[in-house]
């Protein structure tokens, strides 16, 4: 039996090289409309631009040609999930109203868990082969990370700090272990990618660096802004005003 028959993801099966397919699945539009109508309406200043913005970014993973791409390249779907983790999460954190989040270290170490989780390879392998299954991987990847970054708004600065340094380690360590693997080990790409000018291995090892360097550079540099903030010239004019 064919990779083509065994695999059948959302985005649809991996396009040839040089196909740019868009996904026009008309819930998903809907629901990306409404959410944006919800912001455009509800928020206001940069409340708004940033909801809106979240929604760009979604709409960036779920319905540009990424969608279809990451169906052929694991690196995409990485790309993929980075932007939802570590863009529209943070995104949608700051567009929506603050909230009370919990213990951050619960929320720190679910975020890696069900990143470290979707990414072992028989449950990538499931979230590829059935819809609820790739929507379970999505919703609950998207859950957690906006739950981390709920919590990171309202914590102190050195709180915030460590947890988001935890959470670069964390993605770190996983691009690190993929991109050193001596084989492949996600089955829906190991006949996906010749077509796109790579192995399978390069693939992972393609997704293992945007994940080690890339996506572990967004937590970095926002630990360094809200270090910045922190003990940074404008903190310590508020200290001395006080």
């Amino acid at each position: 039996m064919s990779a083509a028959t065994v695999w059948l993801p959302y985005c649809g099966p991996a396009p040839a090289a040089g196909e740019w397919r868009w996904n026009l699945d008309p819930v998903l539009i809907a629901a990306l409309a409404a959410m944006a109508v919800a912001f455009a309406w509800r928020r206001r200043g940069r409340e708004r631009a940033l909801g809106l913005a979240a929604v760009g970014v979604l709409a960036a993973g779920f319905v540009s040609p990424l969608c279809a791409l990451s169906s052929a390249l694991f690196a995409a779907r990485t790309v993929h999930h980075v932007l939802l983790v570590a863009v529209a999460a943070p995104l949608l954190a700051w567009a929506l109203p603050a909230r009370r989040a919990g213990p951050l270290a619960l929320a720190t170490a679910a975020q890696a868990g069900v990143f470290w989780l979707w990414h072992a390879p028989a449950a990538y392998a499931g979230a590829l082969s059935h819809d609820v299954v790739y929507w379970l991987m999505q919703a609950s990847l998207l859950g957690t990370a906006l739950w981390f970054w709920v919590g990171v708004r309202r914590a102190s600065a050195p709180a915030a700090v460590a947890h988001l340094l935890i959470a670069m380690v964390a993605m770190g360590l996983l691009g690190a272990l993929l991109t050193f693997a001596g084989q492949p080990v996600y089955a829906p790409h190991l006949f996906t990618t010749e077509a796109w000018g790579l192995t399978a291995l390069e693939d992972q090892q393609a997704a293992g660096l945007i994940m080690w360097a890339p996506a572990a550079a967004v937590y970095l540099a926002a630990a360094l802004l809200t270090l910045g903030r922190w003990i940074g010239p404008d903190a310590k004019a508020g200290a001395g005003a006080a």
